[in-house]
């Protein structure tokens, strides 16, 4: 691959590529043999690709083959309605439906649902992705009326009949849905090349042995190109470099629950084992008290280099110095500022506002800064969180968190740091770096002013063009 005429590091130049690495920079390159492909970059900026630190694959598969039921796109009981009848169910019979929040038609439990939509069953899932909603067929299809009280996590009434809401039960309900095909990754793998994406960090705690292998399988077939971190369990193999694979293996994560935090002691205990292994640990922390629970059992358990705070939604200022003095990393989703910061206004503690999705102070305060976008239960456009992080505007136009705003190249920073360092240094377009490359179709001076996945003109993933898959999306 030979790349001409782009803008890298603020010059122009040629590059060219061969076996995955960039081998050759210069002002002008000869040609290649005849199979070398050329790509005049008419002088667009030419960029590490993109990776996504934080992110759940199998999770925005499901959901881009799913009915959207929350905002924006859904913002009162009548459009969801509207959207759940006109919607088909797959071939299996249910309807599944992602992003509810309240501010839609309030707290919905089976009789809500049923008015909604009675003739199939019918799972959605909220927005904060730690709660499903049933409706009465879909409670019947899972037997849960003879259930009895259990499992822990599945709400009942006072005469212990379910009420339709089900907490932080996703491996329990994908074991007793029926056993149809998953829905593709090409969906997921097509967008993320427009969006200039080379790889992603999948945050989901639960990945095991059989997910690693679809994800692979995946990979192998060229549905999912990108690079990808996994987030799982202890028992997950080390990183695989088998043919048309490209799998790592990172944190250790673990899910933080205000209502249902665990015994100190044992959190102290898991983050030992983990360290154990040499792998750091990931905390998904988004209230004050997850977030000084995660802290307090680090600085017991003491530290790890990787350790990292996933979300840190609500920081006070107190936390600030205690996350560096334990070297921690903190990767958050600047994107909820623009998609959910009407909802917070509204809803979070004003005394909280200021610590919300923190971003200037973090930097500021020596921390390291990566980005994600928690997709699906975010947008999966990393150019739209850049931009939320250089503008904080929400989608009524209010600002929230001012002094938090930064530069488009601390936000672009955010998501071009390596895999395992979220927030180290920035990946290079050098000789002898991978060729993970994101060409736009304009020199960084411009792009700067508008940025947005409409700049993408090409994505290279180890020195070799992707194209994203006509139709794969929906």
């Amino acid at each position: 691959m030979l790349i001409r005429d782009a803008e890298i590091e603020g010059r122009r130049a040629d590059l060219r590529c061969r076996d995955g690495r960039i081998q050759e920079i210069a002002s002008r390159l000869p040609p290649g043999p005849s199979s070398e492909h050329e790509i005049d970059a008419r002088g667009g900026a030419l960029l590490p690709g993109l990776h996504d630190h934080h992110l759940h694959l199998l999770a925005l598969a499901a959901a881009l083959d799913s009915v959207v039921c929350g905002p924006p796109a859904v913002a009162d009981r009548e459009t969801l309605r509207a959207r759940l009848q006109a919607a088909r169910p797959s071939r299996e019979g249910w309807l599944r439906g992602t992003g509810y929040h309240e501010s839609v038609a309030g707290v919905l439990d089976r009789q809500a649902l049923d008015a909604l939509r009675d003739d199939v069953p019918v799972r959605i899932q909220h927005r904060s992705g730690s709660m499903w909603l049933l409706n009465s067929a879909a409670i019947r299809a899972l037997d849960l009326d003879r259930l009895g009280r259990g499992p822990e996590g599945v709400e009942r009434d006072a005469a212990g009949a379910p009420t339709g809401r089900l907490f932080r039960l996703d491996g329990w309900l994908r074991e007793r849905l029926p056993s149809g095909s998953r829905p593709s990754l090409a969906a997921v793998g097509a967008e993320l090349v427009r969006c200039g994406v080379t790889g992603v960090t999948d945050a989901t705690p639960t990945t095991g042995p059989e997910e690693r292998a679809w994800l692979e399988s995946a990979q192998r077939s060229g549905d999912l190109p990108q690079h990808i971190l996994l987030m799982g369990p202890l028992d997950l193999t080390k990183a695989s470099r088998s043919e048309g694979t490209r799998i790592g293996i990172g944190a250790r994560k673990r899910l933080l629950d205000e209502p249902a935090l665990p015994d100190l002691a044992e959190l102290i205990d898991w983050i030992a084992a983990a360290h154990a292994r040499s792998r750091p640990v990931a905390f998904h922390a988004v209230t004050r008290t997850e977030l000084l629970f995660a802290l307090a059992a680090l600085e017991a358990a003491g530290p790890l280099s990787g350790d990292r705070i996933e979300h840190a939604s609500v920081a006070p200022a107190e936390t600030l110095s205690r996350i560096r003095a334990l070297g921690l990393t903190v990767v958050t989703q600047p994107n909820f500022v623009a998609e959910r910061g009407d909802a917070y206004r509204r809803e979070v503690d004003p005394l909280d506002l200021p610590s919300l999705y923190r971003l200037r102070s973090w930097l500021e305060a020596g921390v390291p800064l990566g980005g994600g976008t928690d997709a699906p239960f975010g947008g999966f456009d990393p150019w739209r969180a850049m931009r939320a992080a250089v503008d904080r505007q929400t989608l009524a136009g209010a600002v929230l968190g001012p002094d938090e705003r930064i530069t488009p190249e601390a936000a672009l920073a955010l998501f071009t740091t390596g895999s395992q360092r979220p927030g180290g240094p920035v990946r290079r377009v050098a000789v002898g770096r991978p060729a993970d490359l994101c060409l736009l179709d304009r020199p960084w001076a411009e792009a700067r002013q508008d940025l947005s996945r409409e700049r993408v003109r090409a994505t290279f993933i180890e020195g070799e063009r992707i194209e994203a898959i006509p139709g794969s999306t929906r």
